[in-house]
């Protein structure tokens, strides 16, 4: 594919490293590494789905996996060896904060960076920060040296509050329009961009909205998205390569 001039961005993992030693969890990456790494990606989407996260996004979003405070040190030594085994590969952690995971708050998302080495990346996500009930900017800000990776997605304020009111379900959630893509939703996206200018980012800024295809044209938000972005990305003082 590289001699058309293609490359994959990234791909999601499912990871485990909660649940399983750090050699095992490597065997069981390496085939998904490869596929990046012969698509020429730099980083993988990596998010620790242990402790049931698939039946969790289908759960009450106050029902979810959670590590108690004395077995954050020891995950982060275990997820930082991952991290630089990957790395040691050639493709890179982008540690995504997620819904319905074991890291999902702002503040899990910190201790996660206190107790990892530079070896694990952030991959910062603006909607998952703010459907978890935090700040995206102030999140950015206390972590901006470790992101690798942005997720940009929008969130419809409406059907936030009724989210976390309602204790709705991640994806009752974004079923009923939760996410959308940037300049269509609450968040403002310039002071995040300009922050990441600022700090030197220089890697992906991608384009979300999970929504139901019946009721938000895929294509059509695609490019509403992209536009909006790429405008605010420049006032921003990013260079956007397209």
């Amino acid at each position: 594919m590289d001699g058309y001039g293609l490359k994959l961005i990234s791909g999601w993992f499912d990871g485990r490293c909660c649940e399983r030693d750090v050699a095992a969890e490597m065997d069981a990456i390496t085939p998904h590494l490869q596929l990046l790494k012969d698509m020429g990606s730099s980083h993988v989407v990596y998010a620790d789905t242990s402790r049931g996260r698939h039946g969790a996004i289908w759960d009450p979003i106050s029902k979810r996996p959670a590590l108690s405070p004395d077995e954050w040190p020891g995950y982060g030594r275990r997820l930082t060896e991952l991290a630089e085994r990957m790395a040691d590969f050639g493709v890179r952690m982008a540690f995504h904060h997620h819904m319905g995971t074991i890291v999902e708050t702002d503040q899990e998302v910190d201790l996660l960076m206190k107790h990892t080495g530079p070896a694990v990346g952030l991959l910062f996500d603006t909607g998952h920060s703010l459907f978890a009930g935090g700040d995206p900017l102030a999140l950015l800000k206390r972590n901006v040296s470790r992101v690798v990776h942005v997720h940009c997605k929008d969130a419809r304020r409406a059907m936030l509050e009724k989210a976390r009111q309602g204790d709705m379900s991640f994806m009752a959630a974004v079923m009923e329009g939760i996410f959308t893509v940037p300049g269509d939703g609450c968040i403002d996206y310039l002071p995040i961009l300009r922050t990441l200018a600022d700090n030197g980012y220089s890697g992906w800024l991608v384009v979300e909205a999970e929504q139901d295809p019946r009721k938000a044209h895929p294509l059509t938000y695609a490019e509403m998205g992209f536009r909006n972005l790429k405008a605010v990305t420049e006032e921003a003082g990013l260079t956007v390569i397209s």
